[in-house]
């Protein structure tokens, strides 16, 4: 449908490995697209979610 489910960072952060939780409960199975932004740096994936 085109919709922002959830942002899970927003800020800038120091350089390092980091893990961030995401609790997709409350979302439908189905196929649900994600992005990662670092600097000029932009990936879009794909991901599928059976409940």
């Amino acid at each position: 449908m085109g919709r922002e489910v959830k942002t899970l960072v927003n800020e800038q952060k120091d350089k390092g490995s980091y893990n961030i939780s995401f609790d997709a409960s409350h979302l439908s199975s189905g196929v649900y697209f994600y992005q990662l932004r670092a600097g000029d740096f932009v990936s879009i994936k794909k991901m599928v979610l059976l409940k």
